[in-house]
Order: structure tokens, then C-alpha cells, then sequence
């Protein structure tokens, strides 16, 4: 078993606050090692964790973790924070499932205060934990760490400007991996944070301010310096957005000067006011493959430590055709425009963005602008794509109801990572767009099974739809079923002459009912398979040309919740037996896609168990 030093006699938080400065920056080099080690073998989040070292150590050394409230935002960047509170032992397990999540959950520990996964909302959650600990009349500190990525979001804002106001004890640590900073202007603002927040300065300032108050002119004279202290400081350093807000604003601060972090952070926690310190951190520190490429190394599949090759190439995804499918429709239609949330590499626009520059569009974390933006796009005659991830598509809900839908304009959802998205867990699977999306009238969804489908759906929704069009398609590639159904509402993919049982599904769950239609055939059961390509108003026609076939038992199989799912809508109309195989109304744990559909009972071999047993009563299984 390899050993990593200083770290192997690191059992908690506690052994921190022994350590000379010295020591402490051995660790960090060790902790980097350790990150790179483990991760290579497990994939997760590299580059965000190895530029956060020094600055989670100081967290570790200065706080409480087990009593105080540490949120990091997001989460992906809480590894050290892991390791350091006691599940260091457990990383090889990362992100698999039963093991580590990749972000913090408070089942794992009680140094995590809440579950994480989507930006921006970590001071909202921080504020709100402080004005608990003021009505308990308990006593800890609350920080939220946030990035300037997840600074982009609206909500942030909205949480500092009610933090900044409510004179809660809070720090809010602001580290901001991508912002450069002269020297000389780093050390005078960090030198000039030390003396605003003294005890010294505070009394010769209350001092100076009554003296001057107390003789004639006085207060005119404290006002006109209080006018030019400011406009110095709105001269040399980037406080006054925050400081308006009503944070003390301390920094910024070498982020991997674990010295100078140690001590802001011990001065910030006698400040009993709202305060922000802004670190500067390199992501991917310490690691030189991802120095050079960090967005390359932000999230990894498993890699060779020590040349950073990746074990496996990259296969073709439902991401990439999409992203060159737009690109070959742009070339032809200028009115395409493409939108996306910080994802343009996720979601397939790389290619976009570079080619097209002027039409594409980034909006940071912020979908429910992207999605407000994108409705003002459409109403002046622009076709605006909107990508992104099915989990973040959540948060702009209310935008696609009120400023997409009720105007009916005409704005086309590419929806990534629907369905069960695997290793980042209940945060991040796609199971909740098909119930909220149904449920905005006019709004059609398209469900592509293969990327032939995905191209001919893209074309029908961009300029065969006149208002809301959504296209889910799930993380990966595309399966064995690779025949172009598109264009159909309902199609049957597999006939069975005076078929027992009939399992209907969409997307890419098709291959799991094929799969399971083969074995229970080799049993002697006779069984059709449908594909729903459009859930929309469309389909009630569909449904009727096609219902003499369906009659009998009909399964139906979807990789997401049962409220609001297809499976309720074809129960109610149906009079015949309908069973419903789903994700049911529960968040899915972590782990790869196969084993999470295992959980389930949605891959093939459980899909064709539960027939073969309940068929007519059968209690037997499959063998």
C-alpha cells in the first residue's frame, strides 16, 4: 500500500492545529498526491479539488468542522474536506455505488451540513443556518465557500444582498480561480484588510471620528474623509460591490499562501458581522496536466497519473452529434442561435462556439436567464437552442412556463443528460424533466432513440414546431437499436403475431425492451415492443390509430419518476391491465448507469423477470 507521508498520521481536523506552517504545506503536497492517486483509478473532479488545497486545510485548521457549518458550493471541490474528516479510507470507492459521493452529503458525515450538487446556492443555505444558530442561541460559525463560476448566478446574488443586510455572523470565502492579480496590489489590499478590521484601528478611528465631532466643523471635515478613504479604495481594490452589499470585504489573498489564509480566516472569525474574504486559487494546482488544462481535467474518467492520458478515448455521444448536427444547420439558416449555461464542452457547443461565435451564447450559471433570453430571441424571429444538462433545466421552470409557453414562442430545449445519469448521484440524474416539461401546455417532447433520430428530431423541432420543443436524450452513446423511427409519434419496433404482453417505452430505453423481449421469447412468450418518439398532443391520435394493437398487458418502461410520467398518461387511457416500470417517485443513489438501471429493475434481465413472473400469474423465474 503506497503512503503518502505526513498524511498517513492525519486521523481528523484536529491534527492540523499542531502543525507548524511548514509541515502544513508538506501536507498539501501530499493531499495533491493522494487526490491524483485516487482519482486516476476512480474518475470525479480533479482539477477544482487541486486548486482548493491550502485554502480547505486552513477551513480544517481554523473552524470546527464537526460543529461549525462548512458549505462548499457545488460540492465537486469537497474532497480534501473529505479526507481530512475521517473518510480518507474510504475514496477508493468514490463516486461507485454503495461508496463515497462525489459531493458533500451529510449521510457520510456530520461534517457535512447539507447535500450539494448545483451552484450558486450555498450562501442562501449558509444564511439560513445562521439565523437558526441566532433563534437557538447556539454558538458556531457558518461559512459557504463559493466559486467565481458559481458566483455567476443569480441566486448568489440575491444571497448576499439579504446576507450583507441581515448582520448575521457569516463568512462567505470567495475563491476565485480565475480573476489575475498584481502583486503589488494583492499585498497592499491584504495589508490595508489587516489594519481596516485591528482593534487598534477601530478605536483610534471611533476616537479621531468623536474628537472631530465634538468641535466646530468637525463632522463636515470626518464626512469629507470618509469620502475620499472610499474613493481610494474603490481606486485600488475590488470592494465596493460587496461592501455595498454590507460585508466587510477582506483580500483578496494568495489562496495558496496557507499562512496568509490561516490568518484572514482567524481574524474574519471574531468579526461578528457579515464578512467576505476573496482568495485567489490556481485550479489544478500542483498536477501539470491539468495546470495546463483544467477544464480538460475538471471531471475525469480514469487517467494514467503520471502522463495524464486517459485510459479510454472518448466515444461519439449524443452531446457531440448534436453539437455537429446545430453546426450543419447553422451553416444554412442564420437565425440559429445557441445558448447554453457554463457547459458548452458538455453539451456539445465547443464546436459551435468556435465556428459561430457571434450566435453563441454562454450565460454562466444562470438558466433561468439563458431561458428568458432565449424567449426575447424568439419573439424577434431568432431560433434559439437552449442546451443544457435535464438536471440544471430544473431551475429555469418558471421561465419556460411564463416567457416561453404562455407566448407560445418558438424555443428549442435540448435537454442533456436525461434519464439516469449515474456516477454524480441524486443531484445530477435526469429523471424529473419528462413530469415538469409535460405539464406546460403546448409543449412537445422529443425522444430520440439513436443519433439518426436525434438529427431528424433536431430538424422537425427547429422548423417543424411553431412554439416550445424539448429533445431528451440521455448521457453516452446510442445502443443497438439504431433504426430512424423519427417522424411517428408511436411506432411498434418489434412485432409478436397474438402477442401476450406488450412493453412500450421511449428513448434509449428501447434497447433494455428489446433485450428483454428476446429472452422472454427464448421462454415461449410472445411479446411486442412500442416506441414512443413525441410526447405531445400528437400522441392521442397516435394512440387511438394504433389501439386495437395494444390491447392486453402493456409494460411500460421509462428511466424516470412515476408523477407525471408517460406510464400515468397511457394508464389512463387504458382499460386493459398497465404496469408501470420506472424510477419511482424517489432520488437514485450514485453509481454507474448499469447499476443504478439494476436498481431499478430497469436493465434487461430485470425487465424480463418481472414479466415472465407476473404473466398470468406465473410465480416462476426467469432462468
Amino acid at each position: 500500500m503506497k503512503r503518502y507521508g505526513i498524511l498517513d498520521n492525519i486521523t481528523g481536523p484536529a491534527d492540523l492545529r499542531g502543525l507548524s506552517y511548514d509541515s502544513l504545506n508538506v501536507l498539501c503536497a501530499s493531499l495533491r498526491e493522494f487526490i491524483v492517486d485516487s482519482v486516476s483509478r476512480t474518475g470525479g473532479h480533479l482539477a477544482s479539488n487541486l486548486g482548493v488545497v491550502e485554502l480547505a486545510v486552513a477551513l480544517e485548521r481554523e473552524f470546527d468542522s464537526s460543529r461549525d457549518r462548512i458549505i462548499y458550493d457545488v460540492g465537486h471541490q469537497s474532497y480534501v474536506h473529505k479526507i481530512l474528516t475521517g473518510r480518507r479510507d474510504r475514496f477508493a470507492t468514490l463516486r461507485q455505488y454503495g461508496g463515497l459521493s462525489g459531493f458533500m452529503k451529510p449521510e457520510e458525515s456530520p461534517a457535512d451540513p447539507c447535500v450539494t450538487g448545483h451552484a450558486s446556492d450555498s450562501v442562501s443555505v449558509a444564511l439560513g443556518m445562521a439565523h437558526a444558530r441566532t433563534l437557538k442561541n447556539q454558538k458556531y460559525h457558518v461559512v459557504a465557500v463559493i466559486g467565481d463560476g458559481a458566483l455567476t448566478g443569480g441566486m448568489a446574488y440575491e444571497a448576499l444582498s439579504n446576507a450583507g443586510t441581515s448582520g448575521e455572523p457569516l463568512l462567505v470565502v470567495l475563491n476565485d480561480n480565475n480573476m489575475a492579480i498584481a502583486q503589488n496590489v494583492g499585498g497592499l489590499s491584504r495589508h490595508l484588510a489587516h489594519l481596516r478590521v485591528s482593534p487598534r484601528y477601530l478605536r483610534a478611528k471611533a476616537r479621531i471620528k468623536g474628537r472631530l465631532g465634538a468641535v466646530p466643523g468637525g463632522k463636515a471635515v470626518t464626512r469629507a474623509i470618509s469620502r475620499m478613504k472610499a474613493r481610494l479604495k474603490r481606486l485600488l481594490l475590488p470592494t465596493s460591490l460587496f461592501e455595498q452589499m454590507g460585508f466587510i470585504y477582506l483580500g483578496p489573498v494568495d489562496g495558496h499562501d496557507l499562512k496568509s489564509v490561516c490568518e484572514l480566516l482567524a481574524l474574519a472569525k471574531k468579526i461578528k458581522k457579515p464578512v467576505l474574504l476573496h482568495v485567489m486559487t490556481q485550479k489544478g494546482r500542483g498536477y501539470v496536466p491539468s495546470e495546463r488544462e483544467p477544464e480538460k481535467y475538471h471531471g475525469v474518467t480514469q487517467f494514467d497519473p503520471v502522463t495524464g492520458a486517459f485510459a479510454a478515448e472518448k466515444k461519439t455521444d449524443f452531446s457531440a452529434c448534436f453539437g455537429r448536427e446545430l453546426c450543419a444547420l447553422a451553416e444554412r439558416d442564420a437565425r440559429l442561435c445557441a445558448i447554453t449555461a457554463a457547459m458548452p464542452s458538455g453539451t456539445g457547443l465547443t464546436r459551435f462556439a468556435e465556428r459561430f461565435p457571434a450566435r453563441f451564447y454562454d450565460v454562466g450559471i444562470a438558466e433561468e436567464h439563458a431561458v428568458a433570453m432565449a424567449a426575447g430571441m424568439a419573439a424577434q424571429g431568432l431560433v434559439p437552442v437552449v442546451a443544457l444538462y435535464s438536471t440544471f433545466l430544473q431551475r429555469a421552470y418558471d421561465q419556460i412556463v411564463h416567457d416561453v409557453a404562455i407566448e407560445r414562442l418558438h424555443v428549442v430545449f435540448c435537454v442533456d443528460r436525461a434519464g439516469i445519469v449515474g456516477a454524480d448521484g441524486a443531484t445530477h440524474n435526469g429523471v424529473l424533466d419528462v413530469a415538469f416539461l409535460r405539464s406546460v401546455p403546448g409543449m412537445k417532447i422529443f425522444c430520440p432513440s439513436n443519433f439518426a433520430e436525434l438529427r431528424s428530431m433536431m430538424t422537425a423541432a427547429i422548423y417543424h414546431e411553431a412554439g416550445p420543443a424539448a429533445i431528451r436524450y440521455p448521457r453516452g452513446g446510442e445502443g443497438a437499436f439504431r433504426t430512424n423511427t423519427a417522424g411517428k409519434p408511436l411506432v411498434c419496433v418489434r412485432e409478436a403475431a397474438g402477442h401476450d404482453v406488450t412493453l412500450l417505452t421511449h428513448g434509449t430505453m428501447v434497447d433494455e425492451a428489446l433485450a428483454a423481449a428476446e429472452q422472454l421469447e427464448q421462454k415461449h412468450l410472445r411479446v411486442q415492443v412500442y416506441k414512443v418518439n413525441e410526447i405531445s398532443a400528437a400522441l392521442d391520435a397516435a394512440w387511438d390509430a394504433h389501439r386495437d394493437a395494444l390491447c392486453g398487458w402493456c409494460v411500460v418502461i421509462e428511466d424516470n419518476v412515476q408523477s407525471g410520467s408517460l406510464g400515468e398518461w397511457v394508464a389512463g387511457r387504458r382499460a386493459d391491465r398497465t404496469s408501470l416500470l420506472n424510477t419511482g417517485d424517489r432520488f437514485l443513489p450514485h453509481g454507474s448507469v448499469d447499476e443504478v438501471r439494476r436498481l431499478c429493475g430497469l436493465d434487461a434481465d430485470a425487465i424480463a423477470a418481472y414479466v415472465w413472473k407476473n404473466h398470468r400469474g406465473k410465480e416462476q423465474d426467469i432462468g
